[in-house]
């Protein structure tokens, strides 16, 4: 299924990079869906603003065929870590994607915070979502005692 407002589209590729499968990958402004379709049709999708982190993996058989492969981390509860397995033209693929991300990211306000032991500050996920984070207070250890 191609949404209205795809921007980009592609079908998952055989290990000749033909597109023989049934697996459709679509990107829209604010949306990545995963269409996969035997006898049975599913639609994943995940928002943009979601997605953490962009891994792109060619193996040689894969830049011989024009292809590769995009993991991505996500904050998604559902699809949480996935792969856009053997896409054509892979590198700008991964490209658009994590421009989109970024403009999702700015659109929706959602701003990453980052520590180096890789805690997400106080209360909520590592992109100020959660209960705790909407108006929340550092806890009393986070304040600062110098007052």
């Amino acid at each position: 299924m191609i949404h209205k407002k795809a921007i980009w589209h592609d079908r998952k590729r055989n290990f000749l990079g033909l597109p023989w499968t049934f697996t459709i990958y679509e990107l829209t402004e604010d949306r990545l869906y995963i269409n996969t379709e035997i006898l049975n049709s599913r639609e994943d999708e995940v928002r943009l603003y979601r997605i953490t982190d962009l891994t792109l993996t060619r193996s040689l058989w894969q830049k011989i065929t024009g292809t590769g492969t995009i993991h991505c981390d996500s904050a998604d509860k559902t699809m949480q870590n996935f792969d856009i397995l053997n896409v054509k033209n892979s590198i700008e693929v991964k490209e658009m994607l994590s421009d989109s991300v970024e403009q999702a990211r700015r659109r929706n306000r959602v701003y990453a915070r980052e520590s180096m032991d890789g805690s997400a500050g106080y209360g909520g996920d590592a992109y100020g979502e959660g209960p705790e984070f909407e108006g929340a207070e550092p806890d009393a250890d986070d304040q600062d005692d110098n007052h």
